[in-house]
């Protein structure tokens, strides 16, 4: 028989855990299940394996609300934060409601039925859940595959040619040389990590520069307010401050770039060689923000230039030869092993096939009502975090919402809400605004923005408060409807 529960969420990680428990806490009366295709929860942070994974985020953020975070380390290690989302889960009896290894492979919403019927993977089998609400807790990208760029001659690499999603446990990296292809997150994050580990000489090989900002890895603020107050007084304390930087530093890169680039220029040179060419290996041509700026623990990644142990070379690709990388300038880069951290592919909804009413839904047609409803699709919230500040600030929001939103659903005797598209009143814009590479791959297949609300989709959690958590859920974008029930005679 086919299961029925009132909430679906698709998703281990942090967003699903977040909808978890805001639904365990404002609609206690809601049935609910957590459908995780992966073995373990946590998301990103059981997935990758890399040595030195992190956030670029602090922890009193990328924290939830109903968990304090109290120690002054505020820049922690992947498994830190993958046993912090195991203690939040547990504590609340979250895990409890997880059901692990099913992968939902499609979700239909049924206009007859009112209800989301899901096709989920799981024990070797298909099966049949459906549900009233769904929440689409999955993240952005693909989990299967990294994005891995066609390199010439890739073949003939003698050495470990890897991609840093899919790190393998065994790899033997002590003493060697190796060419990290890419100047990202990843790679800012994986070069410190692999001279800590013992590498040879590591070389980060980019074909642009990317801003890399120094930043602690402890808050000595956060250290005070703890010693002073009790953790559940301390922790919205050190949390608002935490917000109030990070949307402070945005604003500045945004509004002032030259003084923000200059800044950036400060802090790097003091922790560089003398004389280091900083402008062709750190200087993008675009502006703070136009691509996500990388953060460097206690300015990690310039110590190990400093220090000889790693250097960048900015040039591009003619080919991978037996040794190493043949690059385009006729340098020579030998290598060991060559990491590949090219990036990520996009995917919206886990990759499950989206239909209504059997029939496919293009998601690229569709606008995102605050950046977590769509047009045409009743029922459904996505989760979509921010890309310049923590994921979990929205990803508590989005699941404030739901729970306002199924609740004056209840109050009214309403069935069913969907966003209504507003035709041609309001321009279509990109749903993200970085241009970084992985989302300039994929805009074309991800949903809408708008130019006006409730249509933007902001990248600032201070308007997403009032937008999200004060505005009237009852407004002329949303449409519920009641269904009838035939009376019995």
């Amino acid at each position: 028989m086919t299961e029925h529960v009132d909430v679906v969420i698709v998703g281990a990680g942090i967003s699903g855990i977040s909808a978890a428990w805001h639904l365990q806490d404002r609609c206690p009366s809601k049935s609910f299940l957590i459908l995780e295709r992966r073995e373990n929860l946590g998301g990103t942070w059981d997935l990758f394996k890399y040595p030195g994974i992190r956030s670029d985020s602090d922890m009193y953020t990328l924290g939830f609300r109903f968990k304090p975070w109290t120690s002054e380390q505020s820049i922690v290690d992947g498994p830190a934060i993958l046993q912090y989302l195991k203690d939040a889960a547990r504590e609340n009896g979250i895990d409890k409601h997880m059901r692990f290894g099913h992968q939902v492979l499609a979700a239909n919403w049924s206009d007859a039925d009112n209800r989301w019927e899901l096709t989920v993977h799981a024990g070797g089998e298909e099966i049949q859940i459906t549900c009233s609400f769904l929440l689409a807790c999955s993240g952005y990208y693909n989990y299967d595959e990294g994005y891995r760029p066609e390199f010439p001659g890739a073949a003939d690499f003698g050495g470990a040619n890897v991609h840093p999603q899919h790190w393998p446990e065994d790899l033997d990296y002590a003493g060697k040389k190796i060419v990290v292809i890419g100047s990202g997150a990843t790679a800012v994050t994986l070069i410190p990590a692999l001279i800590d580990s013992g590498s040879g000489h590591v070389t980060m090989l980019q074909r642009t520069p990317t801003y890399i900002a120094p930043q602690p890895d402890k808050d000595k603020f956060a250290a005070r307010v703890n010693q002073l107050l009790p953790p559940k007084a301390a922790y919205p304390i050190a949390r608002w401050k935490a917000i109030g930087r990070s949307t402070l530093y945005y604003q500045l890169a945004r509004r002032f770039p030259n003084f923000f680039r200059k800044q950036l220029r400060t802090l790097a040179e003091s922790r560089l060689p003398e004389g280091y060419d900083f402008d062709k290996h750190f200087s993008p041509s675009y502006k703070p923000w136009d691509q996500r700026v990388c953060a460097a623990p206690n300015g990690d990644l310039f110590r190990a230039i400093r220090k000889g142990k790693a250097d960048v070379v900015t040039d591009t690709i003619e080919r991978f030869d037996e040794t190493g990388i043949q690059l385009t300038s006729g340098e020579h880069l030998d290598a060991d092993v060559i990491v590949t951290a090219t990036g990520l592919n996009v995917q919206f909804f886990g990759g499950a096939e989206v239909l209504r009413n059997g029939a496919p839904v293009d998601m690229s047609g569709l606008l995102a009502y605050k950046g977590m409803m769509l047009t045409g699709l009743p029922n459904v919230v996505f989760t979509f975090g921010y890309t310049n500040a923590s994921w979990t600030l929205k990803a508590d929001l989005t699941s404030e919402y739901v729970c306002r939103l199924l609740n004056y659903m209840d109050a009214n005797g309403y069935d069913t809400v969907m966003p209504q598209d507003p035709g041609d009143t309001i321009e279509r814009r990109p749903f993200v605004d970085l241009a970084s590479g992985y989302l300039r791959r994929s805009l074309h297949e991800l949903p809408k923005s708008g130019s006006t609300a409730p249509w933007q989709v902001h990248q600032n959690y201070f308007l997403d408060l009032r937008a999200i958590r004060q505005d009237r859920i009852d407004n002329d974008a949303l449409h519920f409807t009641k269904r009838l029930v035939p009376v019995q005679v």
